[in-house]
């Protein structure tokens, strides 16, 4: 799948790569740049590595409720959560955004399980006056972010961030363009996220980057938006979890998950591992010996036994190493725990 604003990057000669089968820049200038950028005034940056979908109909709530981890339930209209789609055996099919709108719901996967994820909530809506309908073709998404974002959305909008948490959305026009700006960081900082219609998302990009340049900040590409993501410790669907683990084991149970709302597929499960109070294995942080980054599944070993493995890294600016993630058997997650692989060795961070 390719972002709908590649017209807009080969036109500055970004540097294009696949990710997860989707399209997206890799780099526009370099790595110190773009870093700078993101820490001190401003980061802009494609986000269509998303499938969307949306849910209408007076049962969608409770519909959406039965089948995901989170509590939909309590999400009121224009705020938004993040949940999980399980199968029956608890191991996570997607990760999910739901934002609730005026007359529908609108859910946010990643592209890469798109078919995957709109046949899995199709199936169920069977007596349910429910209608989904993929609008992935329909529209697309980027990101603001930084010390500078506030300033430069209001002046693209007019409206504050300050107002709003974590989530939060308005549908509102931007530049003309009627769009849905949502609350949304990306790697811990201040910033939001604007989904519009594909055919005008082009010209949108170029207007906030022309406001982003004015500010000072730049666009950034995948390379640096994953190096400052995993300094802020947010995992990635599908690298640092997917359909090999189950919630416990990504540590998503305080995030992504309810404990309180009742039945939902995979809810059996869940609730088995909570009660039983602990996993064989979890998703640590991880900080590597050296500046190169180790690749998505290397082993990694203790006393010459395997016992986990890396689930992403990348050089961190912060550190002056590389540092990632990965999932490591409990006798040896504990933090200060000193791991191997082939290239140095891997301390669990705190």
């Amino acid at each position: 799948m390719d972002t709908p604003l590649l017209k807009e990057h080969r036109a500055v000669n970004a540097q294009l790569a696949e990710y997860h089968g989707c399209l997206l820049p890799e780099k526009f200038s370099d790595l110190n740049t773009e870093y700078r950028a993101a820490k001190q005034t401003a980061a802009l940056f494609d986000t269509n590595w998303h499938a969307i979908f949306s849910l209408a109909g007076p049962d969608r709530v409770r519909y959406l409720n039965a089948i995901v981890s989170n509590d939909i339930k309590s999400v009121g209209e224009a705020y938004g959560a993040r949940a999980l789609l399980l199968n029956p055996q608890g191991h996570i099919l997607a990760e999910l955004e739901v934002y609730a709108l005026e007359q529908k719901l609108l859910v946010r996967a990643h592209a890469s399980v798109r078919e995957r994820t709109f046949a899995t909530l199709d199936k169920y809506i069977i007596m349910d006056d429910v209608t989904l309908e993929d609008l992935t073709d329909q529209l697309g998404s980027f990101a603001v972010e930084g010390p500078q974002a506030g300033t430069i959305i209001a002046q693209a909008c007019g409206l504050a961030l300050e107002g709003f948490s974590e989530f939060a959305n308005a549908e509102l026009p931007i530049d003309g363009v009627p769009s849905h700006l949502i609350r949304r960081s990306h790697f811990g900082g201040h910033g939001a996220e604007i989904i519009a219609p594909r055919e005008h998302l082009g010209l949108l990009w170029q207007s906030m980057h022309a406001r982003v340049h004015a500010a000072h900040g730049t666009s950034i590409g995948m390379t640096t938006l994953n190096a400052l993501r995993l300094e802020a410790g947010i995992p990635w669907f599908p690298d640092d979890f997917n359909d090999s683990v189950i919630p416990h084991e990504a540590t998503l149970e305080a995030t992504h998950v309810s404990f309180t709302k009742g039945c939902y597929t995979g809810q059996e499960i869940v609730e088995r591992v909570r009660s039983r109070g602990h996993v064989n294995r979890r998703r640590v942080l991880l900080t590597f010996s050296g500046q190169a980054a180790p690749v998505s599944g290397t082993k990694l070993c203790a006393s010459g036994a395997e016992v986990g493995y890396v689930s992403s890294a990348a050089f961190s600016p912060a550190s002056g190493k590389a540092i990632g993630m990965g999932y490591v058997r409990r006798e040896h997650n504990s933090p200060a725990s000193v791991l191997e692989f082939e290239g140095g060795t891997a301390t669990v961070a705190s």
